[in-house]
């Protein structure tokens, strides 16, 4: 259980931030990069959630923004053999990405095939899901370049990409519980 008396320690101040594992590395390494965009991430779905919207599908985001937290923990500690045993910390698992697929099926038997891409929007509560979307992609990024520089749980990528996809059918389906229409891309040679 974490316990923090103490918010601010001063150790960042002179830009390095401290991981999982004790070892202390420079703020701008990729993997804080990570660490911060899957944490920006959570944030805009918490953002999303204070908007009021006709959904049963709130305690699905609180599940995620937990997920994330785990997520964190597990780029927080960089692989090593004394740590690679999924028991012996916080790892995204290839069932947390089927929970995903699945709820992702689930919501889409809801909607309508769709005829045109849409553009980021229609609800307040769409929109801000869309911008967690975005930030998601991003974060899968930032994980990928990560992967580049050294090793991590690759699990973490799949669960990224498919939480952007669930986020996309979310703020879809929150559109049309609503009766907010999608805002539908129109081409350059249909605008007026």
């Amino acid at each position: 259980m974490v316990h923090l008396n103490k918010i601010y320690t001063r150790f960042g101040d002179a830009g390095l931030t401290q991981l999982g594992d004790g070892s202390s590395v420079f703020k701008t390494t990729h993997r804080v990069s990570a660490m911060g965009d899957v944490d920006e991430l959570n944030c805009q779905i918490g953002v999303a959630l204070t908007i009021p919207a006709t959904s049963e599908y709130d305690s699905k985001l609180t599940f995620i923004q937990n997920q994330l937290f785990d997520l964190g923990a597990d780029l927080c500690v960089p692989e090593s053999p004394s740590n690679s045993n999924p028991e012996d910390k916080l790892r995204i698992l290839d069932t947390d990405v089927t929970r995903l697929e699945n709820w992702i099926d689930e919501l889409n038997t809801h909607l309508e095939p769709l005829r045109s891409f849409i553009l980021p929007g229609g609800s307040a509560r769409a929109a801000h899901l869309h911008l967690a979307r975005g930030i998601c992609r991003r974060a899968e990024r930032s994980c990928w370049l990560l992967q580049q520089e050294e090793e991590i749980n690759s699990q973490i990528m799949i669960y990224l990409n498919r939480l952007s996809d669930f986020l996309f059918v979310l703020a879809r389906l929150t559109n049309q519980l609503q009766s907010v229409p999608d805002v539908l891309w129109q081409p350059a040679s249909k605008r007026s």
